[in-house]
């Protein structure tokens, strides 16, 4: 094992109970743990960044999903990008950086072969959680592997400000495709519009979505991806054309309810369209995250594809920053800086 002057103990949030409705401060802890010396096969992380993220809400309800819930007393489940500082593993060394599932702490104990090296030289390290992590892949796979756009259809994303999103309306762009996103706010629709190339922004915040939709896709939707659900996903369903596809990503207008999750009213649509609706969720491509990272990287450091990220500092912020994506308040990536 090689080591370096590890701190003793880690900060880290704990789960003290489960939310209802919005997460509430006093659902975390704050605590200090003695951090144990990494066991055969395990590496001590330095986590300087961790990733909020919508799903971040559902893991924390003690019901049947894709991960188990996040047990009471157990560290906050997070990804996060730091350095190796000790290793007992002779696949990462001192020095070498990582991200993988670190959990909201500044310091963690991980299997090394739950982790993947990064190169700080090749992006910045907040843009491992961001483009070139799950967001990234979500999009990649999302839009391309379920969506299957085709040059001259018409894609329409919801959350389109949002780490997701923003990917995946300017993938959709390189298919060929007019891209139109649903954001909250002018300077979001701005963004996506005047930065990102989207073909035009609904702000459903001050404008009335179905108006504005139909307005501006007056032939129909071939592909919604949808990040929200709720009202916005009944919206485009009474839009869309014959053979659409409708990739199910999240809902996060339904995550916080404490009256039960809204389903579609217009799901006839489906019926009526000869169209689907499908469901993904990342990890599946778990094997092909290589191909969907390199491709992206590519795009990156060509300028063809741009990405953002909203970091805020200080773990001690954690619960207040995490309500930001719920509150809509953050543009891109949101990233906590250890």
């Amino acid at each position: 094992m090689t080591d370096s002057a590890a701190p003793l103990t880690s900060r880290q949030f704990v789960l003290r109970k489960r939310p209802v409705g919005l997460v509430k401060p006093d659902d975390f802890e704050l605590v200090s743990t003695p951090l144990a010396a990494p066991g055969p096969g395990e590496v001590v992380v330095r986590v300087a960044y961790i990733s909020l993220d919508p799903a971040m809400r559902g893991w924390l309800n003690d019901a049947k999903s894709y991960v188990p819930p996040v047990g009471i007393g157990e560290v906050m489940r997070a990804g996060g990008v730091g350095e190796v500082i000790a290793s007992n593993d002779p696949s990462l060394a001192v020095g070498d950086f990582v991200f993988g599932l670190t959990g909201v702490q500044d310091h963690a104990v991980v299997a090394a072969k739950g982790l993947t090296p990064v190169d700080p030289a090749l992006a910045p390290l907040p843009r491992w959680l961001g483009a070139l992590g799950m967001p990234g892949m979500t999009a990649y796979f999302g839009l391309l592997d379920v969506g299957q756009p085709k040059a001259g259809e018409t894609v329409v994303v919801s959350g389109a400000a949002g780490a997701v999103g923003t990917l995946v309306g300017q993938l959709a762009k390189l298919q060929g495709c007019k891209v139109v996103g649903i954001a909250g706010g002018p300077e979001k629709c701005r963004y996506i519009v005047d930065e990102l190339g989207f073909d035009g922004a609904v702000d459903y915040k001050h404008e009335n979505t179905f108006k504005r939709l139909r307005e501006l896709v007056p032939g129909g939707i071939d592909i919604y991806f949808d990040n929200v659900g709720g009202d916005i996903l009944d919206i485009a369903l009474a839009q869309l054309r014959r053979k659409a596809r409708v990739v199910l990503c999240g809902a996060i207008s339904q995550y916080n309810t404490t009256t039960g999750m809204q389903g579609p009213k217009n799901y006839m649509a489906l019926l009526v369209q000869r169209a689907r609706m499908e469901g993904f969720v990342v990890f599946d491509y778990a094997a092909r995250y290589p191909e969907a990272r390199a491709a992206i990287a590519g795009w990156l450091a060509d300028g063809t594809l741009h990405a953002r990220e909203d970091i805020v500092p200080g773990l001690e912020t954690f619960p207040d920053t995490l309500l930001r994506l719920f509150r809509g308040d953050n543009t891109g990536k949101l990233v906590l800086a250890v």
